[in-house]
């Protein structure tokens, strides 16, 4: 066909594309191959399994479909996730439908003739009589390649038309060839030796009807393997109740705006992100989170869509609808996630990019030893075998291999409050080797208080002057200080005016002036740097060291005006996690900007193998080089935005928060709760689906090495065997619904820590 112009836009954006007549590895490779070739396009992902496509392209849409349709194939865009699953579900029943009618049609009429060359009846033509009756045959048989085969003749001379080879091809040319040599014994008898008069009509029925009814349950396999982006799907709320003008209105969630009030009555799920205004609630967070515990909410808190509100009713107010809520942008995430291949599948894509061609030629190859060098009658040994050869070589086993279980494990991650961004990130999970903690708000809870305080001068302002240096300021240690100075502070001292010159030092506190005063809060570090004499507090401030306390000085000019003690516990369950890391096989580091002495209590009483203390960002970052260069692969948990520089660097990064807190798009794995155990889930995941993929790809690439030897014959110089057809098309069918049957066994693995 003749293509238009392409039309790009100045920058990249992301297409999904539904794809249509895609039938085998080869036809991924020929649309891969020929949208790769386009301009300004960055990536293209195409993932077999659910027939989808995601391009990364400044190009335009309608010319990516053009492009599709150039090289034989169709596809659509795919705007709206919901409908788009539900058509492909409606579709995938239709052709379920439709595959077992064709089935039936080939088996119907192959399976009567089957039985009857079986039990004795002859399979050749010598007499009139029998060659009116297989004519009749014949053409019953043209009529179910017609009816139940149609769809393989023509993929394949679309295929031929755009000088392309897939597995239409070797269906039709093994039972086209099966089916017309047949023909020729019906009406050329005579031309032929007695004893190549056989016919092959029955497996032509057969191996049509086997080949659609393995395609039929491979579909419906398949299936099951998108369950976990329909059950994201489900969370979508279709209405929401919401109050304007004073009356409570029913209206499409679609129509819901920001700011909106909207009344969540108990039972029902949350329809979009928002802030409680009135009421209070237990809320279930499980299906975003993996959290088993709900959680209590009053005015204030944020809520999110798709949880389920408990047993009291609140009104909060729209912060977030459509595709700007989390439980978009998570089904953003996992479906995108989906279409991506780890590296491990490269070798898969390689070989399918030629295989079809090759076995062709192998078959071509196969027929002409037997017919040279056979044993007579030669003409029937050949098609026999190369027969065979083309029927058995179907190459959709290998193309399933990879992506039905990448599909699979990246589901059942953000089933477990996991979202891993790609296939790459989901295999380097599994090859971990060393696992690097952040201190604050990874092993330890993130929410620290003022245990202990001693003031060294006699200024009844130092409270108040604290909460004003600190204010507005989200830090975890500031957040204590301001929280400790609003409860403790002397009300007569009273602060006029404002701090200026405020200045954030990073790994080392705040800097600002107050009137005529120089301010300085912060840890040793800077004290030292402008030269504040600490001698009177350094006894103090080992002792609260030692007891896991974080040291904050607070200096006025040139002197020491108070001390702090922070204390941030552990996690209740931190020990316990890192106990699974070490029975995973992993090395266990903390690297901190935390003192020596509160970095060494937190590390003994968390069992971490290596600390590393008083870190700035970049010194982090060269841990996790030096680590690297060691060999090993190592991963990172961080919060996603302090260790920013370090996640980036290692070979996974993982961002940890708390439920919608946390930066969905800061890490190549996100967990959406605070808990470790949640990297060690994601960790056993990935490990389990790395290993399904490799039996996969084990069972097809071997499957495809002993089958297609058998069906050329090399077992009957030893055994006087020779496979037939139709056993060879139930071997093939029988291959790719071995792949995915094993695949789905993932959507009932549960890592360790949930087995309880």
């Amino acid at each position: 066909m003749k293509m238009k112009e392409p039309i790009s836009s100045e920058q990249t954006h992301k297409v999904k594309l539904a794809l249509i007549g895609v039938t085998c590895a080869g036809c991924v490779n020929t649309i891969q191959k020929a949208l790769n070739t386009l301009p300004k396009t960055d990536s293209v992902d195409i993932n077999f399994a659910n027939r989808t496509a995601l391009i990364t392209t400044a190009q335009m849409t309608d010319y990516l479909i053009q492009t599709i349709q150039s090289v034989g194939y169709d596809a659509k865009e795919i705007l709206d996730e919901d409908k788009a699953e539900k058509e492909r579900v409606k579709s995938d029943s239709n052709e379920y439908r439709a595959k077992m009618i064709k089935s039936y049609i080939g088996l119907g009429v192959g399976i009567p003739l089957m039985v009857y060359g079986l039990l004795g009846g002859p399979m050749n033509v010598n007499t009139l009589n029998e060659q009116l009756i297989w004519l009749v045959v014949g053409l019953i048989t043209f009529i179910i390649l017609w009816k139940a085969g149609k769809h393989f003749f023509v993929g394949a001379a679309k295929a031929f038309v755009n000088r392309n080879a897939n597995m239409d091809t070797l269906i039709a040319l093994g039972t086209g060839t099966a089916w017309l040599y047949s023909m020729i014994v019906v009406l050329f008898p005579q031309y032929l030796p007695e004893g190549a008069r056989h016919l092959y009509f029955e497996a032509t029925a057969m191996i049509i009807g086997l080949i659609n009814l393995g395609q039929a349950l491979e579909l419906k396999a398949r299936g099951r393997t998108s369950q976990s982006i329909r059950r994201l799907l489900d969370l979508r709320v279709k209405t929401a109740l919401v109050i304007r003008d004073g009356k409570e209105l029913v209206l499409a969630v679609e129509e819901v705006v920001v700011g909106d009030k909207i009344r969540v009555r108990a039972g029902e799920k949350i329809p979009v992100d928002g802030i409680v205004l009135e009421g209070q609630s237990i809320i279930d967070e499980s299906m975003l989170t993996g959290e088993p515990m709900p959680v209590k909410k009053e005015a204030g808190d944020t809520v999110s869509a798709g949880t389920i509100n408990g047993q009291g009713s609140i009104v909060l107010e729209a912060k977030k609808v459509g595709s700007d809520t989390i439980l978009a942008q998570i089904i953003n995430m996992v479906s995108n996630a989906q279409n991506s291949k780890p590296p491990i599948n490269r070798l898969a894509d390689n070989v399918s990019a030629i295989f079809v061609p090759s076995v062709i030629i192998l078959s071509i190859l196969t027929a002409l030893i037997w017919y040279n060098f056979g044993p007579q009658p030669s003409m029937v040994y050949m098609i026999v075998a190369a027969t065979s050869v083309l029927i058995i070589a179907c190459p959709c086993a290998l193309g399933l291999a990879t992506p039905i279980s990448t599909m699979i494990g990246i589901g059942k991650a953000a089933e477990f409050g996991g979202l891993i961004r790609n296939g790459e990130a989901l295999q380097k999970a599994s090859e971990l080797n060393v696992i690097v903690l952040d201190k604050t708000g990874t092993i330890t809870q993130g929410k620290p208080l003022v245990t202990n305080y001693n003031s060294f001068s006699d200024r009844k302002d130092g409270l108040n002057l604290i909460e004003l240096l600190e204010k507005g300021s989200n830090h975890p240690l500031a957040m204590a200080l301001i929280h400790y100075a609003n409860e403790h502070k002397d009300a007569t001292a009273l602060v006029e005016g404002d701090i200026s010159g405020f200045e954030s030092i990073t790994g080392m506190g705040v800097k600002a002036t107050y009137g005529q005063d120089r301010l300085l809060l912060g840890n040793q570090k800077l004290m030292h740097e402008h030269n504040i004499d600490l001698e009177v507090s350094e006894v103090m401030a080992d002792q609260w060291e030692q007891q896991a306390n974080t040291v904050t000085y607070f200096a006025i000019n040139d002197s020491l005006m108070a001390l702090f003690g922070i204390s941030d516990p552990i996690r209740d369950d931190a020990k316990e996690a890192i106990a699974r890391f070490h029975q995973q096989g992993l090395r266990v580091v903390m690297l901190t900007g935390d003192n020596q002495n509160t970095a060494k209590a937190i590390a003994l009483e968390a069992n971490v193998d290596e600390f590393y203390a008083e870190l700035m960002p970049a010194d982090k970052l060269d841990w996790i080089k030096k680590i690297q260069q060691q060999g090993k692969v190592v991963g990172m948990v961080g919060d996603g935005i302090n260790d920013a520089p370090a996640l980036a660097q290692s070979d996974v990064g993982f961002a940890i928060g708390s439920g919608t807190d946390v930066a969905i798009e800061s890490a190549d794995i996100t967990l959406m709760r605070g808990s470790l155990h949640g990297v060690s889930d994601i960790i056993a995941i990935s490990s389990a689906t790395m290993k399904n993929i490799k039996q996969n790809l084990f069972g097809a690439f071997v499957y495809n090495s002993l089958g297609i030897p058998i069906a050329a014959g090399l077992l009957f110089p030893l055994t006087g065997w020779l496979l037939s057809p139709i056993v060879a098309g139930v071997a093939m069918s029988l291959s790719s619904i071995t792949v995915v049957t094993n695949a789905n066994r993932l959507r009932f693995f549960t890592p360790k820590s949930n087995n309880k």
